[in-house]
């Protein structure tokens, strides 16, 4: 079904935390007649938003008395989606294929589908259609009933869809499992209200909503009483943030306040529109002391005829404007973004301009990506759909240029001593730590893993394009 719901949210979480209570019974139950606890698996596909929902859905799996695991052969396994791009609807399909074989194998499994993917009325009846052991659909507003559905799935001997076109609703006060200990994502508003005519986000994510700072703020300082010491603020536009609320404020107000936890070394935030960063959040970054010296600024395209046809409200020379004066303000950041190549009457000139652009900007780093026709949206109804040939030929351009530029770029910190949030333990080499600075750059070095979690010196030694090799620095 698809519904716009509202409830007041501190009365529902009381409701779900009582569904979370008879969730567990149920759990309790197969738990006995597996004669061992039941398993689960989430995985995660798409952006950091999509990320800190499945640490929610996990969490929720975890307080019910399953066992996380990565094994997708697990007693419930919940993928959730995203459909930004059409590649990333195939491979849900493609997964979809094998868990359905090992489910013939074990009669107790579920799978569950949530996220952007299941907005899509067209998806809801491909997969009741051609998906029916699916046991639980749900989308993105209504996520944080997902004890509730749990309890529904459990109580039903057929699929539950349950879609809601939109919602006001903001339920966060619920159990999380965080990935890493030493930092987590927070969310501080959802939705988005720009309609860039290639992007889907905003029909199934829908309208922005700001939470309140004082929410914020508080869920921040738990979580760095819990031996957090990074954040990265999440919005789909970081920069609205604030506009909807009661007592309105800025994103830039709101960081002020975030730099003033104490405990708190390191305050990330993505994505930020570039029509709307603002001189007072250039200046917040500035004088921050917390605040890392990285700036996430999708351009798109290079070319003017290209952004307004994309709707993205600024041109190239307003683009490369506010670039230059980041830069000027802060010149140690790094500049990350976003480029399209093959939107709908893109030209072998227009390509050109985009890397002019990226020549300009000088770019730490680029996600490059293939135009991805999203039905439902402006520019799947636009004509000149560009040719797969063409298409390939300006994407190889962009991405030589992405990666020559980057290279370049990242190689100015050689032979300086940074500090590096150590992060983990190096999946190719057990001997070393993989750290992350302040600017985003990644840097491998000799190491203990009693580090993790610890902010240290590392002598940057060697570049090796897009990350180094270091030396930690007592």
């Amino acid at each position: 079904m698809r519904i716009t719901e509202k409830f007041k949210g501190p009365e529902e979480t009381v409701r779900q935390i009582a569904y979370i209570e008879k969730a567990s019974v149920y759990v309790k139950e197969l738990s006995r007649k597996l004669g061992r606890k039941p398993s689960c698996c989430v995985t995660t596909f798409g952006c950091q938003m999509n990320a800190r929902d499945s640490e929610k859905l996990a969490g929720i799996l975890e307080k019910v008395g399953y066992a996380l695991t990565e094994e997708e052969n697990a007693d419930f396994v919940i993928f959730n989606t995203c459909t930004v791009r059409d590649n990333a609807n195939q491979r849900v399909y493609g997964r979809l294929g094998h868990l359905n074989s090992l489910k013939k194998k074990n009669p107790h499994m579920k799978i569950a589908l949530c996220g952007c993917m299941m907005q899509e009325p067209s998806v809801i009846d491909k997969i009741c259609q051609s998906y029916r052991f699916v046991d639980l659909i749900f989308g993105t507003h209504n996520i944080y009933k997902f004890a509730e559905l749990l309890v529904r799935m459990f109580e039903s001997d057929r699929m539950v869809v349950d879609i809601w076109e939109d919602t006001d609703q903001i339920v966060e006060d619920l159990p999380v499992e965080r990935k890493y200990p030493f930092k987590s994502g927070i969310n501080i508003m959802f939705g988005c209200n720009n309609f860039c005519s290639y992007c889907i986000v905003p029909y199934v994510r829908g309208r922005e909503r700001s939470r309140s700072p004082e929410d914020i703020i508080a869920e921040i300082k738990a979580l760095v009483s819990d031996g957090v010491v990074e954040v990265m603020l999440l919005g789909q536009n970081v920069n609205s943030y604030g506009k909807n609320l009661e007592h309105p404020m800025t994103f830039a107000q709101l960081l002020k306040e975030v730099e003033k936890i104490d405990g708190l070394k390191r305050i990330r935030f993505m994505t930020s529109h570039p029509k709307d960063l603002s001189d007072e959040l250039i200046q917040v970054m500035k004088e921050s002391k917390k605040i890392c010296r990285h700036l996430h600024l999708p351009l798109q395209s290079g070319s003017t005829r290209i952004l307004n046809a994309m709707n993205r409200h600024y041109t190239k020379e307003q683009y490369l404007a506010l670039v230059e004066k980041i830069r000027g303000e802060i010149p140690d950041i790094a500049i990350t973004t976003d480029i399209i190549v093959g939107f709908p009457g893109e030209e072998a000139q227009d390509v050109d301009e985009t890397i002019d652009v990226i020549r300009k900007a000088a770019y730490d780093n680029a996600f490059t990506f293939i135009y991805s026709k999203r039905t439902g949206t402006p520019a799947a109804a636009m004509e000149n759909q560009v040719p797969d040939a063409a298409v390939r030929e300006g994407f190889d351009r962009v991405l030589k240029e992405v990666q020559d530029t980057a290279r370049a770029r990242v190689g100015l910190l050689q032979g300086q001593v940074l500090d590096a949030l150590v992060e983990e333990v190096n999946e190719q080499d057990q001997s070393l730590m993989t750290g992350r600075l302040s600017n985003n750059t990644i840097v491998h070095f000799k190491g203990d893993k009693s580090l993790i979690g610890q902010i240290v010196p590392v002598y940057l030694k060697e570049c090796h394009g897009f990350y180094y090799l270091g030396e930690i620095q007592e």
